[in-house]
């Protein structure tokens, strides 16, 4: 059983960046997420939603379950918001994986994961508004990953003609959003006995 370490279930609000420092230039402020909590000082986010991004993070002071969490395969759920109205096609291409994609210049396919159109989900209002009615219809989309490399939602429902306006991860392994607020934090007494990390 570990001991002496803090975790902890975020959900972070579209506008911040999933960290707590960064180099800028004087007068280039970030939002960052120690606003949100006195976290302790070793404490780290468990993989990364992007600055646009919004929904559920897990941080936590234990590096090697940080590392754990990134690189097995435990399951991540986003809802995303897309411009037009998914089609079946694009849904089986999601499904079926094979989508080149690159990543800090090299290319990548995308595994098979789990894609299903939904009814507009209930997520609580963004910071700011994605766009007015008048630039046309919208579809919402759940897709399951267990790998995740930078913007790969994205990337996906781009790759199959439907770019994301929105998008919130909604589930890491058996931890949902819930009725969780954007900035909302929940301790975790033991997240290592959640996702089986030995």
């Amino acid at each position: 059983m570990e001991e002496n370490h803090s975790h902890f279930l975020l959900y972070k609000p579209d506008g911040y960046l999933s960290q707590f420092t960064i180099n800028e230039p004087r007068g280039h402020k970030k939002k960052l997420l120690g606003e949100f909590y006195n976290f302790p000082k070793e404490t780290m986010a468990i993989g990364r939603l992007d600055e646009a991004s919004e929904g559920l993070l897990l941080l936590t002071t234990n590096g090697k379950l940080s590392y754990f969490i990134n690189s097995s395969a435990i399951e991540k759920e986003y809802y995303a918001q897309v411009d037009g109205v998914i089609t079946d096609t694009a849904i089986q291409q999601l499904k079926e994986g094979g989508i080149e994609l690159s990543n800090q210049g090299n290319s990548y396919l995308t595994k098979p994961c789990n894609a299903k159109r939904i009814d507009v989900p209930k997520l609580p209002p963004r910071r700011k508004k994605i766009r007015g009615e008048h630039h046309g219809p919208t579809s919402w989309v759940a897709v399951t990953l267990t790998e995740g490399k930078y913007r790969q939602v994205r990337k996906m429902t781009a790759a199959v003609g439907f770019p994301t306006l929105r998008l919130a991860r909604v589930r890491i392994h058996n931890l949902t959003i819930s009725n969780m607020q954007p900035g909302d934090v929940i301790p975790l007494p033991d997240l290592a006995s959640i996702v089986d990390f030995e």
